[in-house]
Protein backbone atom coordinates (compact mmCIF):
# COMPACT_ATOMS: atom_id res chain seq x y z
CA UNK A 1 0.00 0.00 0.00
CA UNK A 2 1.77 3.18 -0.81
CA UNK A 3 0.64 6.79 -1.01
CA UNK A 4 -1.28 6.99 -4.44
CA UNK A 5 -3.11 3.61 -3.52
CA UNK A 6 -4.09 5.49 -0.43
CA UNK A 7 -5.33 8.78 -1.96
CA UNK A 8 -7.36 6.66 -4.49
CA UNK A 9 -8.92 3.98 -2.02
CA UNK A 10 -9.66 6.26 1.01
CA UNK A 11 -10.40 10.02 -0.66
CA UNK A 12 -12.82 10.80 2.57
CA UNK A 13 -12.80 10.80 5.98
CA UNK A 14 -16.10 8.74 5.32
CA UNK A 15 -14.57 5.92 3.45
CA UNK A 16 -11.13 5.63 6.39
CA UNK A 17 -14.03 5.05 9.14
CA UNK A 18 -15.84 2.43 6.79
CA UNK A 19 -12.99 0.55 6.50
CA UNK A 20 -11.91 0.70 9.94
CA UNK A 21 -15.12 -0.48 11.18
CA UNK A 22 -14.76 -3.10 8.12
CA UNK A 23 -11.25 -4.18 9.72
CA UNK A 24 -12.38 -4.27 13.23
CA UNK A 25 -15.69 -5.31 13.37
CA UNK A 26 -16.84 -6.61 10.50
CA UNK A 27 -20.32 -5.52 10.24
CA UNK A 28 -21.08 -6.13 14.03
CA UNK A 29 -20.31 -3.34 15.78
CA UNK A 30 -19.15 -4.27 19.28
CA UNK A 31 -19.06 -1.58 22.12
CA UNK A 32 -15.30 -0.93 23.02
CA UNK A 33 -16.79 -0.10 26.75
CA UNK A 34 -19.13 -3.47 27.83
CA UNK A 35 -18.58 -5.82 24.89
CA UNK A 36 -22.33 -5.50 23.92
CA UNK A 37 -23.55 -5.74 20.03
CA UNK A 38 -26.61 -4.39 20.57
CA UNK A 39 -25.83 -0.89 19.08
CA UNK A 40 -27.76 1.74 17.28
CA UNK A 41 -25.86 3.64 14.26
CA UNK A 42 -25.96 7.43 14.46
CA UNK A 43 -24.52 8.24 10.74
CA UNK A 44 -24.32 11.71 11.43
CA UNK A 45 -22.30 11.83 13.94
CA UNK A 46 -20.55 8.86 12.47
CA UNK A 47 -21.07 6.79 15.67
CA UNK A 48 -22.76 4.17 17.43
CA UNK A 49 -24.41 4.25 20.59
CA UNK A 50 -24.75 1.22 22.84
CA UNK A 51 -28.09 -0.27 23.82
CA UNK A 52 -26.38 -1.75 26.72
CA UNK A 53 -24.39 0.97 28.62
CA UNK A 54 -26.29 4.25 26.98
CA UNK A 55 -23.25 5.74 25.50
CA UNK A 56 -21.90 6.12 22.38
CA UNK A 57 -18.71 5.24 20.97
CA UNK A 58 -16.44 5.04 17.50
CA UNK A 59 -14.59 2.31 16.01
CA UNK A 60 -11.93 4.57 16.94
CA UNK A 61 -12.14 4.09 20.71
CA UNK A 62 -9.10 2.28 22.61
CA UNK A 63 -6.97 2.00 19.67
CA UNK A 64 -4.29 3.88 17.88
CA UNK A 65 -6.72 6.05 16.54
CA UNK A 66 -8.22 6.76 19.95
CA UNK A 67 -8.84 11.13 20.64
CA UNK A 68 -7.16 12.04 17.63
CA UNK A 69 -8.47 15.21 15.99
CA UNK A 70 -6.03 14.53 12.68
CA UNK A 71 -8.09 13.42 9.54
CA UNK A 72 -8.00 9.31 9.45
CA UNK A 73 -6.88 9.89 5.65
CA UNK A 74 -3.40 11.38 7.47
CA UNK A 75 -3.11 8.36 9.81
CA UNK A 76 -3.09 6.21 6.88
CA UNK A 77 -0.49 7.97 5.06
CA UNK A 78 1.94 7.80 8.10
CA UNK A 79 1.31 4.36 8.58
CA UNK A 80 2.27 3.38 4.82
CA UNK A 81 5.07 6.22 4.78
CA UNK A 82 6.32 3.72 7.85
CA UNK A 83 6.20 0.69 6.42
CA UNK A 84 7.94 1.10 2.93
CA UNK A 85 10.62 3.30 4.80
CA UNK A 86 12.98 -0.16 5.04
CA UNK A 87 15.28 2.40 7.24
CA UNK A 88 12.68 4.29 9.01
CA UNK A 89 11.76 7.72 8.68
CA UNK A 90 12.46 10.75 10.73
CA UNK A 91 9.67 12.49 12.95
CA UNK A 92 10.56 16.13 10.72
CA UNK A 93 10.46 14.51 7.75
CA UNK A 94 6.71 12.89 8.31
CA UNK A 95 5.75 15.92 9.50
CA UNK A 96 6.66 17.40 5.91
CA UNK A 97 5.01 14.70 3.96
CA UNK A 98 1.38 15.07 6.28
CA UNK A 99 1.71 19.13 7.04
CA UNK A 100 1.76 18.65 10.70
CA UNK A 101 4.44 19.74 13.48
CA UNK A 102 7.05 17.93 14.54
CA UNK A 103 5.80 17.09 17.62
CA UNK A 104 2.32 15.74 16.24
CA UNK A 105 4.37 13.22 13.88
CA UNK A 106 6.60 12.43 16.54
CA UNK A 107 3.28 10.67 18.35
CA UNK A 108 1.82 9.38 15.65
CA UNK A 109 5.09 7.27 14.42
CA UNK A 110 4.90 6.20 18.43
CA UNK A 111 1.08 4.91 18.26
CA UNK A 112 2.00 3.09 15.44
CA UNK A 113 4.72 1.47 16.89
CA UNK A 114 2.67 0.49 19.64
CA UNK A 115 0.76 -1.70 16.40
CA UNK A 116 4.41 -3.30 15.67
CA UNK A 117 5.03 -4.51 19.43
CA UNK A 118 5.45 -8.33 19.52
CA UNK A 119 2.83 -9.38 22.45
CA UNK A 120 4.06 -12.37 24.27
CA UNK A 121 0.37 -14.47 23.67
CA UNK A 122 1.73 -14.07 19.73
CA UNK A 123 5.30 -14.97 20.28
CA UNK A 124 6.16 -17.81 18.75
CA UNK A 125 9.91 -19.69 18.81
CA UNK A 126 12.96 -19.41 16.80
CA UNK A 127 13.94 -23.17 15.39
CA UNK A 128 16.15 -24.33 12.91
CA UNK A 129 19.18 -22.50 12.62
CA UNK A 130 19.17 -19.70 15.14
CA UNK A 131 22.42 -17.09 14.84
CA UNK A 132 22.50 -15.05 18.47
CA UNK A 133 24.96 -11.89 18.77
CA UNK A 134 25.01 -8.31 20.38
CA UNK A 135 25.13 -4.52 19.54
CA UNK A 136 25.61 -1.22 20.89
CA UNK A 137 24.03 1.73 20.52
CA UNK A 138 24.95 5.12 20.91
CA UNK A 139 26.54 8.20 19.08
CA UNK A 140 30.03 8.58 18.69
CA UNK A 141 31.89 10.87 21.34
CA UNK A 142 33.59 14.05 20.40
CA UNK A 143 37.00 14.36 19.42
CA UNK A 144 39.24 15.34 22.00
CA UNK A 145 43.15 15.53 22.58
CA UNK A 146 44.04 12.31 24.70
CA UNK A 147 47.25 12.49 27.33
CA UNK A 148 49.95 10.09 26.42
CA UNK A 149 49.10 7.97 29.67
CA UNK A 150 44.96 8.04 29.27
CA UNK A 151 43.00 5.00 27.80
CA UNK A 152 41.54 5.52 24.59
CA UNK A 153 38.28 7.33 25.20
CA UNK A 154 36.46 6.33 21.88
CA UNK A 155 36.20 2.38 22.66
CA UNK A 156 33.65 0.65 20.58
CA UNK A 157 31.82 -2.56 20.98
CA UNK A 158 32.12 -5.04 24.10
CA UNK A 159 32.99 -2.73 27.21
CA UNK A 160 31.30 0.35 26.18
CA UNK A 161 29.19 2.56 27.79
CA UNK A 162 26.50 2.27 24.98
CA UNK A 163 23.59 0.83 25.04
CA UNK A 164 23.40 -3.16 24.82
CA UNK A 165 21.31 -5.01 22.25
CA UNK A 166 20.62 -8.61 22.10
CA UNK A 167 19.14 -10.21 18.97
CA UNK A 168 18.12 -13.63 17.31
CA UNK A 169 17.52 -14.65 13.71
CA UNK A 170 16.09 -17.44 11.92
CA UNK A 171 17.68 -18.37 8.72
CA UNK A 172 15.11 -18.04 6.78
CA UNK A 173 12.50 -16.78 8.80
CA UNK A 174 12.16 -13.75 11.94
CA UNK A 175 14.83 -11.44 13.84
CA UNK A 176 13.84 -11.11 17.79
CA UNK A 177 15.54 -8.48 19.51
CA UNK A 178 15.53 -6.77 23.05
CA UNK A 179 17.18 -4.01 24.97
CA UNK A 180 19.39 -5.98 27.71
CA UNK A 181 21.26 -4.55 31.18
CA UNK A 182 24.49 -5.90 30.26
CA UNK A 183 25.68 -9.06 27.54
CA UNK A 184 26.52 -11.27 30.80
CA UNK A 185 26.05 -14.67 30.81
CA UNK A 186 23.15 -15.39 32.94
CA UNK A 187 21.43 -12.43 30.59
CA UNK A 188 21.71 -13.80 27.04
CA UNK A 189 21.00 -17.25 28.64
CA UNK A 190 17.91 -16.33 29.61
CA UNK A 191 17.15 -14.22 26.50
CA UNK A 192 17.65 -17.59 24.13
CA UNK A 193 15.81 -19.44 26.49
CA UNK A 194 13.20 -17.20 26.45
CA UNK A 195 12.93 -16.73 22.43
CA UNK A 196 14.56 -20.31 20.88
CA UNK A 197 13.03 -23.62 20.60
CA UNK A 198 16.07 -25.92 22.41
CA UNK A 199 14.66 -29.04 21.11
CA UNK A 200 16.43 -29.36 17.28
CA UNK A 201 17.73 -26.09 17.36
CA UNK A 202 21.43 -25.06 16.48
CA UNK A 203 22.51 -21.76 18.05
CA UNK A 204 25.09 -19.93 15.80
CA UNK A 205 27.56 -17.51 17.75
CA UNK A 206 30.40 -15.89 18.21
CA UNK A 207 33.28 -17.26 21.02
CA UNK A 208 32.70 -14.53 23.83
CA UNK A 209 32.79 -16.11 26.87
CA UNK A 210 29.52 -15.22 27.73
CA UNK A 211 27.69 -17.66 25.51
CA UNK A 212 30.27 -21.01 26.78
CA UNK A 213 27.47 -22.49 28.84
CA UNK A 214 24.61 -22.35 26.21
CA UNK A 215 26.21 -26.43 25.27
CA UNK A 216 24.46 -27.28 28.79
CA UNK A 217 20.83 -26.96 27.05
CA UNK A 218 20.95 -26.51 23.29
CA UNK A 219 23.30 -27.62 20.90
CA UNK A 220 25.76 -25.05 20.10
CA UNK A 221 28.28 -23.87 17.37
CA UNK A 222 30.81 -21.00 17.30
CA UNK A 223 32.90 -19.16 14.97
CA UNK A 224 36.17 -17.39 15.64
CA UNK A 225 35.71 -13.65 14.16
CA UNK A 226 39.52 -12.74 15.51
CA UNK A 227 40.04 -15.50 12.49
CA UNK A 228 37.53 -15.90 10.34
CA UNK A 229 33.72 -14.90 9.81
CA UNK A 230 32.63 -17.98 8.13
CA UNK A 231 33.33 -21.84 8.73
CA UNK A 232 31.57 -24.11 6.79
CA UNK A 233 27.81 -23.58 7.75
CA UNK A 234 28.86 -21.59 11.11
CA UNK A 235 28.51 -17.88 10.85
CA UNK A 236 26.35 -14.91 12.52
CA UNK A 237 26.20 -13.06 8.85
CA UNK A 238 22.36 -13.08 8.87
CA UNK A 239 22.23 -10.89 12.23
CA UNK A 240 25.27 -8.85 10.89
CA UNK A 241 23.28 -8.07 8.18
CA UNK A 242 20.27 -7.08 10.07
CA UNK A 243 22.90 -5.06 12.39
CA UNK A 244 23.82 -3.28 9.53
CA UNK A 245 19.96 -2.26 8.52
CA UNK A 246 19.24 -1.04 12.15
CA UNK A 247 22.77 0.95 12.26
CA UNK A 248 21.81 2.98 9.52
CA UNK A 249 18.38 3.68 10.06
CA UNK A 250 19.59 4.79 13.92
CA UNK A 251 22.27 6.88 12.25
CA UNK A 252 20.68 8.23 9.29
CA UNK A 253 17.12 8.62 10.37
CA UNK A 254 16.81 9.05 13.91
CA UNK A 255 20.15 10.22 14.95
CA UNK A 256 19.67 10.23 18.50
CA UNK A 257 17.49 8.19 20.73
CA UNK A 258 17.06 7.76 24.26
CA UNK A 259 16.84 4.21 26.30
CA UNK A 260 13.47 4.91 27.14
CA UNK A 261 12.06 4.85 23.46
CA UNK A 262 14.52 2.44 22.53
CA UNK A 263 12.52 -0.59 22.82
CA UNK A 264 9.87 0.57 20.24
CA UNK A 265 12.47 1.43 17.44
CA UNK A 266 13.87 -2.04 18.05
CA UNK A 267 10.07 -3.31 17.68
CA UNK A 268 9.62 -1.47 14.60
CA UNK A 269 12.88 -2.70 12.79
CA UNK A 270 12.02 -6.62 14.17
CA UNK A 271 8.73 -5.85 12.83
CA UNK A 272 9.53 -4.38 8.88
CA UNK A 273 11.89 -6.91 8.94
CA UNK A 274 9.69 -9.99 9.93
CA UNK A 275 7.04 -9.16 7.27
CA UNK A 276 9.35 -8.69 4.54
CA UNK A 277 7.45 -11.22 2.43
CA UNK A 278 4.04 -10.54 3.50
CA UNK A 279 2.02 -8.80 0.51
CA UNK A 280 -0.85 -7.45 3.01
CA UNK A 281 1.58 -5.49 5.47
CA UNK A 282 -0.91 -2.32 5.48
CA UNK A 283 -3.97 -4.21 6.62
CA UNK A 284 -2.43 -6.50 8.90
CA UNK A 285 -0.56 -3.99 10.59
CA UNK A 286 -3.78 -2.10 10.94
CA UNK A 287 -5.98 -4.51 12.02
CA UNK A 288 -3.37 -4.98 15.18
CA UNK A 289 -3.44 -0.98 15.46
CA UNK A 290 -7.52 -1.36 16.14
CA UNK A 291 -6.41 -4.73 18.51
CA UNK A 292 -8.33 -6.83 15.66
Amino acid sequence: MNIAQIYRLYPKESDCIAHIEAVRWRGKPVCPYCGSDRSTAMPKEQRHHCNNCKTSFSAMVKTIFHHTHLPLQKWFLALSLILNAKKGIAARQLGRDLEVNKDTAWFMAMRIRRAMEEHPDQRALLQGVVEVDETYIGGKPRKRARRADEAPHNKRGRGTKKLAVVGAVQRGGKVITRLVPNVKAKTLTQFIREHVEAEGTTVMTDEMQSYWRLSAFIRHQTVNHQVEYVSGNIHTNTLESYWALLRRGLMGQYHRLSKRYLPRYLDEFSYRYNIRKVANVFEITLARGLGA
